[in-house]
């Protein structure tokens, strides 16, 4: 696996360098081969706390996770456990949904310990309470933005009167906005 990491406000020192990557190489024994991937790590502190964001995109399949302490060794202990529940979940759900050749399920070794059963349908329990119509208006990016914000909401869905395709500008947890393309 190939390492970016990359510090804001705090100087990424070699002990913490290699304190992440002996942390998320342990992530490895999860695969049956060393999986082929960019880990991108940011460090960020901001105050007291200390924020760490963990991306690490393999093939079908992106890990991701974000913790904030007040220790950053502990930050970094705690986004890895969020990583190794992640593989674990995905693990047991390939398993069950997926039985032939070639799909996700032999991207993990076959020792990887599944998740009880309590755990998984706490998470999988996914209900939709609410559905919603509406007539997408053709507009540009900032138009959607200024719309987002006079509804109030964090994201906003609009037809791109440039391209025509559906676009989302959501609001990110930084206060800058994001814009979702989907490609053709």
């Amino acid at each position: 696996m190939q390492y970016n990491i990359r510090g804001e406000n705090i100087e990424v020192t070699p002990a913490l360098r290699e304190y992440v990557e002996k942390k998320v190489g342990k992530l490895e024994r999860y695969f049956d081969t060393t999986p082929v991937a960019d880990v991108n790590v940011k460090m960020t502190v901001l105050n007291s706390q200390h924020i760490i964001e963990i991306t690490i995109p393999l093939p079908q399949l992106l890990l991701r996770g974000e913790e904030v302490h007040t220790d950053m060794y502990a930050a970094i202990d705690v986004v890895i456990e969020k990583l190794e529940r992640q593989i674990r979940k995905h693990k047991t759900k390939v398993n069950r949904k997926f039985r032939q050749e070639g799909s996700l399920k032999y991207m993990f070794k076959n020792e990887l310990e599944p998740l009880e059963e309590e755990d998984l349908t706490q998470e999988d329990e996914l209900e939709v309470v609410r559905t919603k119509r509406f007539n997408l208006k053709p507009m540009d990016a900032e138009e959607a933005i200024l719309q987002m914000d006079m509804l109030g909401h964090n994201f906003f869905v609009f037809s791109n009167a440039v391209s025509g395709g559906t676009n989302v500008v959501y609001k990110r947890k930084d206060g800058r906005y994001g814009l979702i393309e989907p490609e053709a």
